[in-house]
């Protein structure tokens, strides 16, 4: 699940509380892999929106992080795949008078040049960070707790205190060829977020349960709860139904439990 803050979104649904927050539940592999990296993404671009060496040196440890994604799982090929799908679908929607064409249109104009990219031999994320000597020597002293210590790596400690700008003129060299990654995985997850209707629904005694509909591709399950109910949502789920359970911690240092109350909270359903 990934909590987000907002105090702005869906006003009519909680109009007595002023915050809320999102959770997402991936309910595939596929999407488990790019909210991933979504969220490291997010990192890296914060991080190297500072400048001291510890926002440097976190950027660093979520490139490497996204390198190791890639390395672990075919994300290239994921991504293809699920772009072809959405682009499929949106074909057939032309000349539909339901939809409005000319965002169709430019939907589709994203698409197919990232698509063209992917599927380039040329195209290989994470190559320029992999090849760097120094990234090699972060990277394998990150397991060890403190191992990128001032004196484990005095060649990354010197990196680090370079000026703000240099080290972030080096890093947007390094993050060049993961940037195709980066876009697609950000259309893709907002076309697959932007395919939900939202709906008010209650989890009765903090316990909600729903089927899926075995002829729609449910990929991911978004729950917004107002930060009034002081409680959090538990999701888990699969190809046929999701559940939803309401904890909260009663006690410092004890564990979570099901909150007995009924919660009322906006759900979206994303399937494409």
């Amino acid at each position: 699940m990934q909590p987000a803050r907002t105090t702005t979104f869906q006003q009519q649904l909680f109009p007595a509380a002023d915050t809320y927050t999102l959770y997402e539940q991936p309910l595939n592999e596929r999407m488990r892999s790019l909210l991933r990296l979504e969220y490291l993404f997010q990192a890296i671009a914060k991080s190297m929106v500072g400048d001291t060496a510890w926002d440097a040196r976190n950027a660093i440890a979520s490139m490497i992080d996204v390198t190791d994604q890639l390395a672990r799982a075919d994300i290239k090929g994921e991504l293809i795949k699920e772009i072809e799908r959405h682009a499929s679908l949106m074909s057939g929607l032309r000349n539909n008078p339901g939809v409005n064409q000319t965002t169709l249109e430019l939907t589709l104009a994203r698409l197919e040049p990232l698509l063209a990219l992917l599927r380039s031999n040329a195209c290989q994320p994470g190559a320029k960070l992999r090849q760097q000597d120094l990234i090699t020597q972060v990277r394998q002293r990150l397991a060890i707790p403190g191992g990128v210590c001032s004196f484990d790596l005095p060649g990354f400690h010197h990196w680090l205190n370079r000026a703000p700008e240099r080290r972030v003129d080096q890093m947007n060299d390094w993050m060049e060829d993961l940037r195709i990654i980066e876009d697609a995985v950000h259309i893709t997850l907002k076309l697959v977020r932007e395919s939900a209707v939202p709906h008010k629904v209650a989890a009765v005694s903090g316990f909600y349960q729903q089927n899926l509909d075995s002829g729609t591709a449910c990929q991911m399950v978004r729950v917004i709860v107002a930060d009034g109910d002081d409680a959090f949502p538990e999701i888990s789920g699969g190809k046929h139904r999701f559940t939803v359970r309401f904890l909260r911690y009663t006690e410092q240092c004890a564990r979570p439990q099901q909150t007995a109350e009924t919660i009322r909270f906006e759900l979206q359903i994303c399937g494409l």
